[in-house]
Parts: structure tokens; C-alpha cells; sequence
């Protein structure tokens, strides 16, 4: 498979994070056990969600101190779930997470 653009990568990236977080892995060290990728582009590819429309919200678990608790999905805005979801593994092997 010919090596993805900036562009590209970072597209299917905030795709497949979103998917995760709707199929459960909704935290940040879930996502990087998942993928593998670093801490820093969890978090930033988290926060970047909003540029595709895709309304992600982070709930605090109850009686939890500090900052724990889990990521939701709210709005996909444009992008279809569905078509993220049955692609989820060709996403996920076009971004090397085949781990």
C-alpha cells in the first residue's frame, strides 16, 4: 500500500479514533494501546475532532478525582458511522495500527 499523505493520515486518523471511541475505547490510554500511537497525538487527535464536525465530549466518572472518566462520540456531523465502521480495518492497516 503506497505511503498515505499528511492530509490523508490525519483524515483517516480522527476516523478511526472516533470509531474506537464509539466501539469503546474511550479513553486515552485505551487509544493508545489500541493504535499504539503516542500520547500527545491521542489527545491532539481527540481535540481535532471538531474540525470534521464530529462532537466529542468527555464525561468525568462519578466520585472519580482528577480527570477520569470517558470519551463519547455525540455527533458524527457529515461522516457516516456506517461507512467508518465497515472500513474500520482497512483504516486502521492503511495507518500502520495493524499492531
Amino acid at each position: 500500500m503506497p505511503a498515505l499523505s499528511k492530509t490523508k493520515s490525519s483524515f483517516y486518523r480522527r476516523l478511526y479514533v472516533a470509531h474506537l471511541i464509539e466501539q469503546g475505547a474511550a479513553s486515552v490510554p485505551a487509544l493508545i494501546e489500541a493504535t499504539g500511537m503516542p500520547r500527545r497525538t491521542a489527545q491532539d487527535t481527540i481535540a481535532s475532532l471538531a474540525e470534521l464536525d464530529i462532537e466529542c465530549v468527555f464525561t468525568k466518572d462519578d466520585g472519580e478525582r482528577h480527570n477520569i472518566g470517558r470519551y463519547q462520540i455525540r455527533d458524527w456531523g457529515a461522516i457516516d458511522p456506517r461507512w467508518v465502521a465497515t472500513n474500520a480495518e482497512r483504516l486502521k492497516q492503511a495507518l500502520g495500527y495493524a499492531i
